[in-house]
Parts: C-alpha cells; structure tokens; sequence
C-alpha cells in the first residue's frame, strides 16, 4: 500500500528522525491519510493538522492530543486492522502507523464535528460532580424502562468487538538477576552497569526505541555524542551480549509479591502484514532478584479555564513531534508555564521556524538566561502572568492572558498552546511494590521512600533531576544489584560523561490562576473523566475528607490513565479546600495495570479447548478404545462406565458392580492426589497435619487419615503410605490435590518452619490402577515380581515395593470397594501398558472394567464417604461417624482446639447415618431434604438431606446416606423425604449395606 507521501501541513523539513523514503497510509474517519514509517497515529495527525480526535466522556466536549506517551487521557481511538481485528481506546500516542490501519474517533454521534452528545455540555450544572448519586431516583417506575437503559447506553468509549479474535497470543516465563524498568538515560546506565558485572539482565520499555526523555531533550551530550545516538548505540550494545534481554514495546503493567513482574510486549501490533506465527502480544512473567524501576517523571498540565480545547498539550509532547517525528503541533503556538522545562519547547519550536507570539510564566522571576534567551529569539515573555481562559472549541484559537495579580486581559490569537505545571515522578511501579512514598515539599511532589521488595529507584522517578547525578545513581545502582545476586564475581566499574541536560526548576500543583475557588469555569483536572477543579471543590463540600472518597465522588484519577496527569493536581485542590498540607490529604492507591491491557494477552493460549486444559490419565486411549463413556471431574476426564451390547447406564453400573463383588473388576484411579512427603522430621508433620497418629505408623503400612481445617471440619482424607522411615507416599481426593499441597506447604513456612520436610506433588508421576474383587490376587499375582501376595506377607493396609509386568511398583493392599483388593502406582509412561496386560487377564476370567458410578454404588456399599459430597464443610470426623480416625492420645494436630469448641460437641448435630426406602424401590435424590412429619406446615422443618443415593445391585435394594440431625440415636426411626411427585417414607439405617462384619477385605 506504500505510495506518495502527500502534504502534510506540519510535517517540517529537516527535522525528527523519521525517513520520508519510507511513506505509509492510514485512515482517520474513514478519511485517507500519509503518515511515515515510525510515527504513532498521534504524530500522523498532528502531521496533517488533526488535533480533534475524540469527544469528551460526560460533556461530550471536543478532545486533542494532550501528551505523546502513556499518559494520554483524551486521544483514544478504536483501531482496526480489519473486520475481525478491531480494538477499542488504544491511545494514538502508543499506536504505531502501519499500512492499512483505520483509526475510528470514539463517543460521538453522528460524527466527531457534530455530536449530539454536545447538549450535555450546555447542561453540565445538572451533571456535576456526583449527579448520579442524586438523581434517577424518582419516579421508581421509570428506571427499568428509562434510567437503566439510558444509562446503559451512555456508559464507557468506543464499541467492544463482535467479532471472535482470530489472532493468538503468547506468553513466558522468565527468571533473571536484575529487572530493569524503563530503557531511558537512568535505566541504559543501570543495565549497562549490572550487565558487565556478570548479571543476568531484562531491560525493557514500552517505547519502540529506547532512549526516554532523549527522544525531545536534544540538547544532551553524552560520551561525545547526541543522547539519542548514544542511547541507540547502548541499546545495541547490551543486545549483543548474552546476559541481556532487551524488549521494546514492552511495557511493565504489574509488579506483585517477591519480585514478581508482569510485562506485556506488543509484538505485531506496528507491522503492516505480520506473520501468521507472530503472536499480536506476549505476556512475560518476570521473577526478578532485584528490580530498577528508571520510570521517568510525567509533566503535569497547567489547570485553567478552557484547557481542554483541540491544540493545547504538554511541552515536551510538542518538543517530542518535533525533534523525534519532524511534526509541529501548529504554526503560531502559545506557551503557558510553571516550569523552565516549556522555555526549551519554546526555543525548538521557534528555531524550527514556528512563530512562538508568547511565553506567558506565572513566576514573577523565572530563570533570568532563559527570559534573555527568549527575548533574544524574539519571543515576547509574560512573567507573573496567567492564561486565564483558551478560546476556540474544535480547535484553540486564542489564549485570554492577564497578570495573576490582577489587571487587564489581553486576547492573543494562537493555533496551539503548549503548557507545563511541572514534572511528577512516576511512582506508580513503586507503589505498586507496596512502597512507601515520602512527600518533597520543596518540590511539591511524592517520590520513592520505604522499600517493600528487594528494588530500587533511580532517575527522576527518584526525585533526581541532574543529569550527571542522574547518570551516577544508575551505575550504582546497576552495580550494586550485581554484586548483591553475584556476590563472588569479579567486579568492573564504568563511566559515562554526560553535559547538558539542565535541571529544571518550577513547579505548579492545584487550579492555575482564574481557576480559583469562586471562579465559575471549567478548568479540567481529569480529562478523561471530565473532573473540574470545581468538582473537586464540591466533594469537600459535600463533606467527603479522604483523598479515596473524593476520588470516587468526583471519578478523578479513576479513567484508564488512572490520573497520571490529575492525581497532583486534585490532591492540591483538595488540601486547599480543607485547609490542610498535602501529606494530610494523603495519596490514592496505585494500582496494576499501569496502563491497560488486553484481555487476549492475559489469556494466552487459554481460550477455546484449551480454556481449562483437560487432563487424561495415562489409561485414557485404552478406556476408550474398550467403550468408555467419560465425565468431567474437575480438569479431569474420567470413564464413568463401560457400556456393553446396547447397555444404559444404569445396566452397564449394575453389571459392573455385581462382577466386581463376585468376581473382579479394575479401575482407573490415576487421578488421585499424591504428595511424597520426605524428611527426617515427615512424621512428625503428619502427625500435626492429620487427625490420626502416624508417628508409630510401620515402613510399609498404611493409614486412612482425616485432615481437618482449624475450625475441626473435615477438609480431606485419603491413604497415607510410609515407604521409608523419612519418606510417606501421601494420597488426597481427586479435586483436593492442589489445596491439600498448599495447605501442607502453609503450615509447613508458617507454623512449622523448624521442620525439615520437603513437599512434592507426584500427581502426574503415579499411574494407579485398582483391582478389586475376590479374584483380585489371582488376576495380578502373575505379573508381580519381588512380593509376596499372601495375606500373611501382605495383609489389608499394608505396601511393597517391586515389579509388576517388568515395570517398577508401589503395590498398595487396601479397598474403596469392601473387597479384596489392590492398588497398582506405576510410572505414569507405564500406566497404560500395564492397564493392557491387566486388562487382558481380567477380562479372560470374565471381569470387568468399572467406572466412576460404580466406584460411587461400590464405596457406597460400605458406606465409605468422599469428602465433599458426604461432608459440605460443617461436618466433623464424629459427624461422619470417624472417631476411631481421631488420635485419641495426641495433644495437638490441626483442628484439635476447633474439635472441643461447644457447638462441634454439642447434641442435635448432623450425623451421616444410611437410609433404606421403606417400600424396597424409591432411590432417592441426592439433596434432598428429610422431615419428621410430612403433613406439617409449610415451611416445614427440615432435619437433614440426603448427601449419597443409589440403586444397589449387590443387595438388591436402594441405599443412601444422609446427614440427619441427631442420627446416631435415630437408628430404626421413620422419617420422610418429599420427593417432585410423591413423599417417600424411609428408616434410618447403618451406613452399611454390604458384608456388614468386613471380611471380604481379606479375602
């Protein structure tokens, strides 16, 4: 699409660093623009004389380019590549042009020169600062019908896609020794110090070429060259070595617990027809030893009256067009000031051939070379003077400018006005951090104070303003980072000689001059949101003191840009109106994401099937090639039973049962939990972790074990195996693995850090197969090598170690089902190939596969519960009729205080208890509720609810078990279950429905 660059009114010869060799366009509107290779959409306008590029978000009143960063409040566009690709407020200060790029203006209908939306702007004394928490009140009836829906439609920028995101993203984990944040002068110093002492190194920013504040300042010299140059030829540099990462247009949004750093990359969001393997972004998960936050400072805007219009931005945005992009925000542009930073900006832009009618500096006695450098030029400057009100609406056309001390107006016409209250030091990285900010008085500005993480700040984000002490602070900082992660290499030192640079003096916090208090102007604070000084004024008033509270009142700071311009400025306006300093008036929270971030590269990879990744046992292909129907079981699919010849499911689980009982059957149980819990001191912490004593527990036994949460409620269970006399091969429920793990690693850093034990999940290293049945032995014994299988050598609840079908073995003599039986851990690779060999055997002696259902009827059988659907996180061991499970004699373990509280040992608790339909043929439904009087009056007392139900094939009967208040003492009573049709009569029974005594555990 490369053609011609066309005119562009303010595109100027011989300045910026872009190439008119290499010509692009993009449209705005639907209208055809040139741009160059490198200009952001933000530069390509202004090149074209566009400064209206959006409407307001309440006022709806017409909106420019403010800024040439991440700041940006206003110039936010909805971006699109094509049909399928369109994103809404991307900042067209961050946007790079690209061939075939539209940008689209956002809030405003039916175009962005006239928007009807512009009426609420005539009426905003109705819609000041808090109006919704006053109005749509009244009349009741009208919300449905009229609020709501208005509201609705009124509310947020831009149209959300309707398309699905045909591109994909990517994302990446990375260690490192030193993180640095922000590729400017403070951060290339740092990075090039740490990198030649040995560290390993991630630099990044999230501009396309490193360099910060050089992209404008072109009055630097640094090591003999221009700064811009300088910071090229070092990003180069550090590129080149091996322990250095660099990443532009990467942008560091999240800085989390222990050093943890979220960064985002824009990968091919500036290419005209990216690769189809280039992912768009790529989210990096940094794990930093030391983190160099070298954020920078942002310029503040200057608050008066008008100071939203077209054409009015910061100073260093406007020197930033020009000596970066070749671009001129106007030709006859006003500059109103606080600061020396905007003499600069002045200076560039008259030098550039840009008539500069006035330097208006509220300062009675700025920097007196700067005044003479100006005169000199020929630049009329204004001291002790205010613009006290823009003039012009889709474009500035003039400034009213007066002295601040009163007197006469004098009207100045003007195309642009360029402005700088000062330069706030971009604390938000550190805030995050849970850093603790300290307040510069004599700069009016927060800067870095306590340190939460192991991190440092340098540069102006520190406060520090000279350029050479700037320089040095980095270099330290960049070296002692090395030596604190590499304490015993050889150190090397650096230097870098750097002029120019002045550090600039003036600030300006609060409403400027003729925006005071009294004063009936809009003079805008926030404009994203459209907060004036006058709203502001107004939350004080209405008696909100906390800086958090008026920020919600007024939305000031709370936009996309989370007030990197307003902040200072509604924390000055505040304090004033309260009468207090502004330390008292404190800081509102900074918060992840520093700027926003799309919800594509937070997911990742996770959409679609792989969403929530399914698991599958290493068995899976086997169960499905014997039949398997399948069911989800967390990220789990497990067989949920082996249909044969037609069968439903109830005649495939009845099946399945009965052969199991009377002959054998095998079961995948792969998806259990597994912990290795190994250490000298492992026994000890089981025996705190689990109800049961464990420290007598045998090499080569097992224990059932209960664990409980500290307020005594049944939070796991499942089989504990000593393999050694420090190592315990630990198993959870299939849902409860993770939690299990992370309560265990809890206690283990916080409650019990003197001990010396190691946690490792084994989950996915363990296939486990179950076969159970009186023929069980039988169907295995041919195949295990180095075990004794008789009962004598192996009896119930015990464990060896060997091989079986050549594969090496943890070979576990326990039961869910009541029967003989035995579970099988192999390695994982093995499972299904043993599965095969088992299977085969199996099936030859007429048994069976079985799946969950029947695993469910089985345990059920012998009323074995699973935590979560026999227990709802109120019940107790004794609840659960599990007091044998309880170490009596043990003086401490999790829970033990919660188990004595009064209520947990009181009468009337819910117990599990079985129940027997009475009529010999009503299952219940699970969750169902129990009464003692069905004819009772609605509502009617319930005493319990069924937690398990099933038709039982082996005792030819419906089971279930409930958990009824009081049950242990209600053993043969007649209780009631109402059913969707019909009232079922049942008898409260033991939870056991199947060899009551036990014996066939033994075989």
């Amino acid at each position: 699409m490369n053609a011609p660059v066309l005119i562009q009114p303010n595109r100027i010869a011989g300045k910026g660093r872009l190439s008119v060799a290499d010509p692009m366009r993009f449209t705005f509107d639907g209208k055809t623009l040139p741009a160059l290779k490198g200009d952001t959409v933000a530069s390509a306008l202004i090149a074209n004389d566009i400064h209206l590029v959006g409407r307001s978000f309440k006022y709806h009143r017409p909106r420019g380019i403010v800024s040439a960063g991440p700041e940006e409040p206003n110039a936010l566009l909805g971006i699109q590549r094509d049909v399928a690709r369109h994103t809404p407020n991307i900042r067209a200060t961050v946007q790079e042009v690209y061939d075939g790029l539209e940008a689209t203006s956002q809030n405003r209908w039916p175009s962005l020169k006239y928007d009807i939306g512009e009426i609420n702007d005539v009426v905003s004394p109705l819609l000041s600062a808090g109006f919704y928490y006053k109005t749509f009140m009244w009349p009741r009836k009208a919300w449905d019908k009229v609020y709501e829906p208005f509201i609705r439609n009124a509310a947020g920028l831009g149209k959300a896609p309707v398309h699905k995101d045909p591109d994909r993203y990517s994302s990446q984990h990375e260690h490192c020794d030193v993180l640095i944040m922000g590729g400017g002068v403070a951060g290339l110093s740092a990075a090039l110090a740490a990198a030649k002492n040995g560290a390993r190194v991630i630099i990044c920013d999230e501009q396309p070429t490193f360099g910060g504040a050089l992209h404008f300042d072109t009055d630097i010299v640094i090591d003999g060259m221009d700064g811009f140059s300088w910071a090229q030829q070092t990003m180069a540099k550090l590129a080149a070595m091996d322990n250095v990462r660099v990443l532009t247009r990467t942008t560091a949004f999240g800085y989390y617990a222990q050093n943890y750093v979220g960064l985002i990359e824009r990968v091919s969001e500036h290419l005209s027809a990216p690769s189809a393997d280039l992912p768009r972004e790529r989210l990096w998960e940094v794990r930093a030893k030391k983190v160099i936050i070298a954020t920078g400072s942002i310029e503040r805007h200057m608050v008066f009256a008008n100071n939203d219009r077209p054409g009015i931005l910061l100073a260093s945005s406007a020197r930033t067009y020009l000596n970066h992009y070749g671009v001129a925000v106007g030709k006859n542009v006003g500059v109103y000031t606080a600061n020396d930073s905007a003499y600069a900006a002045a200076f560039d832009l008259k030098e550039a051939g840009i008539n500069i009618p006035a330097i208006v500096d509220i300062r009675e006695h700025p920097n007196a070379e700067l005044v003479a450098k100006a005169k000199a030029l020929g630049i009329r400057v204004l001291t002790g003077h205010g613009i006290m009100a823009a003039g012009g609406k889709l474009r500035v056309s003039s400034m009213s400018v007066a002295p601040v001390n009163g007197g006469a107006r004098e009207v100045i016409p003007v195309d642009s006005i360029i402005m700088s209250g000062g330069w706030t030091p971009s604390v938000h990285m550190f805030s995050q951090s849970r850093g603790k900010v300290a307040y510069d008085a004599a700069k009016s500005r927060f800067v870095p104070g306590v340190y939460a993480q192991d991190c440092v700040s340098v540069g102006s984000c520190n406060g520090t303003d000279d350029l050479s002490a700037i320089i040095d602070e980095a270099i330290k900082a960049g070296e002692e980072a090395a030596i604190y992660v590499r304490p015993n290499a050889s150190q090397v030192s650096i230097s870098i000689e750097a002029n120019g640079g002045n550090a600039w003096e003036g600030t300006l916090i609060g409403a400027a001059p003729g925006a005071e208090a009294g004063k009936v102007v809009k003079a805008f604070v926030d404009f994203q949101n459209d907060v004036t000084a006058k709203d502001i004024r107004l939350a004080v008033q209405e008696g909100f003191q906390s800086i958090e509270h008026v920020k919600r009142f007024t939305t000031n700071g709370m936009a996309t840009d989370q007030g990197k311009l307003s902040n200072m400025h509604g924390l000055a306006i505040a304090a004033e109106a309260l009468g207090k300093e502004l330390p008292e008036v404190g800081l509102t929270t900074f918060r992840a994401p520093y700027t926003p971030i799309t919800f594509g590269a937070l997911v990742s990879h996770s959409r679609g099937a792989l969403f929530e990744p399914t698991r599958k046992t290493p068995m899976h292909e086997s169960e499905v090639a014997i039949g398997a129907v399948f069911e989800d079981v967390g990220n789990w699919k497990r067989a949920w039973y082996y249909p044969k010849g037609g069968e439903d499911m109830h005649a495939a689980v009845n099946r399945e049962c009965k052969t199991t009982r009377t002959n054998v059957g095998m079961f995948d149980a792969s998806t259990l939990g597994k912990i290795e819990v190994v250490g000298p001191d492992a026994a000890e912490f089981l025996n705190l972790i689990y109800t049961n004593p464990f420290l007598k527990l045998g090499v080569g036994k097992l224990r059932y074990g209960i664990m409980c949460r500290e307020d005594g409620f049944i939070y796991d269970d499942g089989v504990v195996a000593r393999i050694a006399e420090d190592r315990f091969h630990v198993t959870t429920t299939t849902g409860g693995a993770p939690r299990v793990l992370n309560m265990m690693e809890d206690y283990l850093q916080t409650e019990f850090p003197h001990m010396k034990v190691w946690l490792t999940s084994t989950s996915e290293q363990w296939a486990v197969i179950a076969v159970q049945g009186p023929k069980s032995r039988d169907i295995i014994a041919p195949f295990v090598d180095g075990i004794d299988l008789s009962t004598e050598a192996l009896p119930h609840m015990s464990m060896a170690e060997g091989t079986i079908c050549g594969v090496p073995t943890r070979l576990m003599r326990m039961s869910f089902t009541g029967e003989m039986g035995f579970e099988i851990n192999v390695p994982a690779n093995y499972g299904r190939a043993v599965w095969d060999t088992l299977y085969e055997a199996v099936k030859a002696a007429d048994g069976c596969a079985y799946g969950t259902e029947s695993m469910h009827v089985l345990r059920a059988e012998k009323g074995y519960i699973i935590v979560g659907q026999d227990t709802d996180g109120t019940v107790t061991p004794h609840d659960a009729g599990l007091d044998w499970a309880v170490g009596k004699k043990k003086t401490d373990f999790v829970g033990i205080r919660g188990l004595k509280r009064p209520d947990l040992v009181a009468s009337g608790r819910r117990q599990l208890v079985g129940l027997k339909s009475i009529d010999g043929r009503s299952v219940l439904e699970e969750g169902a509720q129990i009464v003692e009087d069905p004819n009772q009056p609605v509502p009617m007392k319930m005493i319990g609810w069924v937690s398990s139900s099933y038709w039982s094939e082996n005792a030819q009967k419906p089971i279930a078990m409930a958990l009824i208040e009081d049950g242990f003492n209600l053993m043969g009573k007649k209780l009631y279950v109402p059913m969707a049709n019909e009232v079922i009569e049942v008898e409260v029974c033991k939870a056991v429905f199947v060899d009551e005594e036990g014996g066939r555990l033994h075989g």
